[in-house]
Formats: C-alpha cells, sequence, structure tokens
C-alpha cells in the first residue's frame, strides 16, 4: 500500500475514535526498517484498544497488512505495526515519560496534507471558495485608509482665510572679517553729550577767570626815589 494512503487510513482512523495529540512524523532519512511513525493520547485503557482495534480494522478493510499488535493487555502502550508504519497509541502520563517526539520527531508531517485522500479529492478541495468567518476581524474587508497631510498652523489659517502665509524675509549674511557697526544705546548718547557740556562750560568759566578784565584801567607804578641829604 501506498505510504501516503496508509498514513492517511491512520489519521482517519485515530480521529474516528477520538484521539488526542496525534502527530506524524517523517522517519525516511533516520531508520531502514519504516518510513512513517504516528504518536497519539487515549485517555483511558479503554480508548487506547479501541484506537488500536479502529487502526487495525481500517487498514485491513483497506487491504493493508498489519503485521503485529502489542500492549493491548495492560492498554498503557499499544503499538500497531504496519510495516511500513508504526503507530504508539500511549497514556498522557505514558507518553510524557518515554517523550517519543524528541526521538522520531526530526520531520514532522503535516496532517492536513496526510489527509489528502487522492488528487481528484485534493484539487476539488483546493478549487471550492473558502468561507470566512464573519466575526473574526481579519477576515473582514477593511475600509481604504488615506494618508493624512498636516498642515502648520499659519498655513492651515492662511488656508482658511484663503491667503498665503507670509514668509519671513531671509537673514542677511555678514561676511568673515567685516567691521559691523553697533548703535550706540540713546541712555548712554544721553549721557556723553551731558558730561561734554560739563566739560565745555568748566572750561569756558576758568578762562574767563584767568583772563584780566577788558576794560580794567592800566596799573600805574609810583617810583619814589629817596632823596639823600647832604650831610653836614
Amino acid at each position: 500500500m501506498d505510504i501516503k494512503k496508509l498514513q492517511t487510513l491512520v489519521v482517519d482512523a485515530l480521529e474516528d475514535v477520538k484521539g488526542q495529540d496525534i502527530v506524524l512524523f517523517d522517519t525516511t532519512n533516520l531508520t531502514s526498517l519504516f518510513d512513517r511513525i504516528a504518536v497519539v493520547s487515549g485517555t483511558s485503557n479503554r480508548q487506547t484498544k479501541a484506537l488500536a482495534a479502529s487502526v487495525r480494522d481500517k487498514v485491513k478493510e483497506a487491504g493493508g497488512d498489519v503485521v503485529g499488535l502489542e500492549g493491548e493487555d495492560t492498554g498503557e502502550w499499544v503499538l500497531v505495526d504496519l510495516g511500513d508504519m508504526i503507530v504508539h497509541i500511549m497514556q498522557p502520563a505514558i507518553r510524557q515519560y518515554y517523550r517519543l517526539e524528541e526521538i522520531w520527531g526530526e520531520k514532522p508531517v503535516k496532517l492536513g496534507a496526510a489527509k489528502r485522500k487522492s488528487s481528484a479529492e485534493a484539487q476539488e478541495a483546493d478549487a471550492a471558495p473558502k468561507t470566512k468567518s464573519k466575526h473574526l476581524a481579519a477576515t473582514q474587508e477593511q475600509p481604504e485608509v488615506k494618508p493624512v497631510r498636516e498642515r502648520k498652523p499659519a498655513a492651515k489659517k492662511a488656508a482658511a482665510e484663503g491667503t498665503t502665509a507670509a514668509k519671513k524675509p531671509a537673514a542677511k549674511k555678514i561676511p568673515t572679517g567685516a567691521t559691523v557697526k553697533v548703535a550706540v544705546p540713546k541712555a548712554a548718547a544721553a549721557d556723553a553729550a551731558a558730561a561734554k557740556a560739563a566739560k565745555a562750560a568748566t572750561t569756558k568759566r576758568l578762562a574767563k577767570a584767568a583772563a584780566p578784565a577788558a576794560d580794567a584801567a592800566p596799573v600805574k607804578k609810583v617810583i619814589r626815589r629817596a632823596v639823600k641829604k647832604a650831610a653836614e
């Protein structure tokens, strides 16, 4: 039997009896004894036995070979040997203890691909339109989002008034090494003018005091001569 058809039969048989945590691995690169390995959990001894029986019956009905079946007496771990495929049916505690996924889980097989029964059915399934759930936001049509252009306050005001915003004149560039004249403050200029006027008044007053009066009469010098009397 083709390995793809065999793995499809096994997965369907396990799902019919509500097998939990079904995983399927491709072991062609790990061993030459078998090509596939399946691991599934059963909640009780009764369910593990029912899972094994479902796999055995479905494979036999399809014309496949069942090489062996072990572990039915306890039901904790039931192994179904199908030649090219091994099925491990385990209770959760046993499965967690042995961790077969870490040994054989190098190349997992997706269950969706494993359950394709024929190429005709697969093509029909792919061609059929997929229904979208209406309550999921991801499947709903989203409105087209348009970019928002932000405007500066001056431009927005000018647009509302129908005028263009006045642009500030660009500052003049001063060449390197040029002498820049700075205006003197008004208070400093007033102080300098008052000081200059006071200095001029003082100079004028001193000059006037030092110069002789123009209308003053010239001073006459009187020279008295001493007359010596002749000695008698």
